[in-house]
C-alpha cells in the first residue's frame, strides 16, 4: 500500500538511531518476518528509503521502523514528529522462511538488530531454540535488548570496546557455537555487509546453513531500477524482489560492497549539505525567538511608559 501515513510516535534510541511507529493498517496486517517497506518523507520526489519492519501491531494498525541517520533523507525523516505524514509502500520482499529447524542462531549487528527482531519472534513461535548474538561498536548503539531477552533462550552481547557484554566481534561467539556438537541447524545474520561476510566465513567450515538479509542500494523496490542487484551463486539477483535474504555462502560480498561504495562521496556531500541546512534553520529559529522576545519586551516597555 502507498500513500500518506501518519506518524504515531517517535523515540530517540541513541544519538543517531530513532524508533518510529507509523499508522499503516494494511501493511501491519499483511507483513511477515523479513519483509520491508519503502518510506519517503514527502510525495515531491523525495528519496525512497528501504527499511525493514521491526515490528507490527495488526490490532492497532501500526508498523514500527528503526533507522539510523546516515544521510540527508534519514536526517529529514528524523525531523518528522508525531502527527506528520510520510509516504509508505509495502510490505515488500520475500518473507523469511520459518519452520521448526531445531536450534537457530540469530546474529545482529548495530541497526541490524531491528530487522532481526521479527525473525527471532517468528522462529521462537515456530518452536525453535533461539540464541541471539547482539553486537555493536559500543553500549550506546545496542538496541532491542529488552525485546531480545524476552524472546530468545539466550542473548549473547558483544561490543567492540567492551562497554557492554563481552569485548569481541560477533564472529567469536558464533564460531564457538558452531564448534559445539551438534552445531546450530541454521544461522541468520543481519547487519553491516562486512559483518555478514565474516559470519558466512565463520559458519562455512562447519557446514551450517546461513542466511543473510541484504540491505543494498534500492530505488523503486520492484526490480525495475536494478540498483539492488547482487551476484548470488554466480547468478544476478535483485534484493528487492528475490530477497532480501540469500544463502550467505553464495553471496559475492566483494562485488556487493564495491557497489555499495559507489555513491559514498555523493552521500557524504549530501550529508554535509543537510547538516549545514539544519544548522542554518536552527540559527534562524533561534534568532526569530530572540527577536520576538525583544519586540515583545519593547512593546511592553512602551505600553508601560504610555500608561504612566
Amino acid at each position: 500500500m502507498q500513500g500518506q501515513h501518519r506518524i504515531l510516535s517517535k523515540r530517540k534510541l541513541s544519538d543517531e538511531v530513532y524508533r518510529m511507529e507509523i499508522e499503516a493498517p494494511l501493511v501491519a496486517r499483511e507483513r511477515k518476518a523479513g519483509q520491508f517497506v519503502i518510506v519517503q518523507c514527502d510525495e515531491n520526489y523525495a528519496e525512497r528509503i528501504p527499511l525493514t519492519i521491526a515490528d507490527a501491531n495488526p490490532e492497532a494498525g501500526s508498523v514500527t521502523i528503526i533507522f539510523q541517520t546516515v544521510g540527508a533523507s534519514t536526517h529529514k525523516l528524523a525531523l518528522k514528529e508525531p502527527g506528520d505524514g510520510v509516504v509508505l509502500l509495502g510490505p515488500l520482499g520475500n518473507p523469511t522462511h520459518i519452520e521448526k529447524f531445531g536450534w537457530a542462531v540469530c546474529v545482529g549487528g548495530g541497526i541490524g538488530l531491528a530487522p532481526l527482531h521479527p525473525i527471532v519472534k517468528a522462529l521462537k513461535a515456530a518452536g525453535n531454540r533461539v540464541t541471539v548474538i547482539s553486537g555493536a561498536r559500543t553500549a550506546e548503539l545496542l538496541i532491542m535488548q529488552d525485546e531480545m531477552k524476552a524472546l530468545a533462550d539466550e542473548n549473547i552481547v558483544v561490543t567492540d570496546d567492551g562497554t557492554a557484554g563481552r569485548k569481541a566481534l560477533v564472529t567469536e561467539p558464533l564460531g564457538e557455537l558452531c564448534g559445539q556438537t551438534p552445531p546450530p541447524d541454521i544461522v541468520v545474520t543481519v547487519g553491516p555487509p562486512i559483518m555478514m561476510k565474516f559470519c558466512a566465513a565463520t559458519t562455512k567450515p562447519f557446514g551450517v546453513k546461513t542466511l543473510a538479509s541484504l540491505n543494498t542500494i534500492m530505488i523503486d523496490g520492484t526490480g525495475m531500477c536494478g540498483g539492488c542487484r547482487v551476484s548470488v551463486g554466480g547468478q544476478t539477483k535483485f534484493v528487492c524482489v528475490d530477497g532480501p535474504e540469500f544463502d550467505a555462502h553464495e553471496v559475492d560480498w566483494a562485488q556487493m560492497m564495491t557497489r555499495l561504495g559507489a555513491y559514498k562521496s555523493l552521500e557524504q556531500a549530501d550529508h554535509d549539505r543537510c547538516h549545514l541546512e539544519m544548522s542554518v534553520e536552527a540559527l534562524k529559529a533561534k534568532n526569530a525567538v530572540a527577536t520576538g522576545k525583544d519586540v515583545g519586551a519593547g512593546k511592553a516597555d512602551t505600553a508601560g511608559k504610555t500608561a504612566k
